[in-house]
C-alpha cells in the first residue's frame, strides 16, 4: 500500500507554528494544519540534509514496509527514525525528492 501523506515545500519565510526539530536544522508546520497536507519546511544554514531536499518541494507516502519500498530506487537520506514509531526515507524519482513514511504499529 502506498497513500499520500503531504507535501513539504522548502521556504525561507517563518510560519506561525513551526515545529524545530534540531539535529536536522529544520523548522515545519503541521501537515495537518489544513486539509490538503501541506508542510512548509525552513532550513537552517547548517542543515544536513541534502540540498535536492531543502530546495525542491516533495511528496510524501505512507506506505506498509519502507524497505521493500525503497528497494530499486536511488536513496537520497537512508532509513532513519526522526521521531518515535514512525521509520523514514527519501529517495529520487525522476529527479524530485520523495519521502517514504512507515509508522510503526
Amino acid at each position: 500500500m502506498m497513500k499520500y501523506h503531504h507535501v513539504g515545500i522548502p521556504t525561507t519565510v517563518a510560519r506561525d507554528g513551526e515545529e524545530t526539530l534540531e539535529r536536522y536544522g529544520l523548522h515545519c508546520t503541521d501537515h495537518e494544519r489544513n486539509p490538503f497536507g501541506i508542510q512548509w519546511m525552513r532550513y537552517d544554514d547548517d542543515c544536513p540534509l541534502p540540498e535536492l531536499v531543502r530546495t525542491v518541494a516533495h511528496v510524501a507516502f505512507e506506505v506498509d514496509d519502507l524497505y521493500a519500498a525503497i528497494e530499486g530506487h536511488d536513496i537520497l537520506i537512508e532509513p532513519n527514525s526522526p521521531s518515535e514509531g514512525v521509520l523514514v526515507a527519501f529517495v529520487v524519482v525522476d529527479g524530485a525528492p520523495i519521502e517514504l513514511l512507515q509508522f510503526l504499529r
